[in-house]
């Protein structure tokens, strides 16, 4: 019985720790492709992506690294721009905050929607107005959504990716 009480009482001590842990991200890379093909060096997708394609590298709490240069708060990518983008937190995500896909073309085949830290439930509105126009909505965390957003890229498909920081979560 002693021993069960002392692990309840040292659970808010270990959860507060975790917690503390979990919001440190120092610039974090994204997961390579190379590593998926190390066994064979002479194909190296990732080496062989031409210079003014975009490339996300890394990420922080804050922003991204796209290449090579930071950048601060929510993107916006649609095929090789990059923009930076108005919402700061999930909530401010509208068709009106997505409405420069009205004009794009041609239009992207799929829409990475980057939520942040988590996967959040996407608006039905959002996702009707998506539809609408004929894209397709992938809505995961900002560090996956950055990582398919390249691999779709380099394949020489038409992506487009909405980023909120890593940080943000609801």
């Amino acid at each position: 019985m002693a021993g069960r009480q002392r692990a309840v009482a040292t659970l808010p001590n270990l959860m507060r720790s975790l917690r503390k842990d979990c919001h440190k991200a120092p610039n974090q890379p994204l997961p390579s492709l190379r590593r998926a093909f190390s066994l064979y060096d002479q194909i190296n997708l990732i080496d062989n992506v031409p210079e003014d394609q975009l490339r996300f590298q890394g990420y922080t709490d804050t922003g991204f690294t796209v290449n090579r240069v930071q950048y601060e708060g929510s993107l916006l990518c649609v095929g090789n721009l990059l923009m930076s983008w108005a919402p700061k937190k999930f909530s401010e995500i509208t068709p009106n905050s997505l409405s420069i896909f009205q004009l794009v073309r041609p239009i992207p085949e799929i829409l990475v929607l980057g939520c942040g830290r988590y996967i959040e439930p996407v608006d039905p509105e959002v996702q009707r107005f998506i539809r609408s126009i004929g894209i397709k909505l992938e809505a995961v965390d900002s560090r996956n959504a950055a990582s398919t957003y390249n691999i779709l890229n380099e394949e020489g498909r038409i992506v487009a990716a909405a980023l909120l920081p890593y940080g943000v979560s609801s």
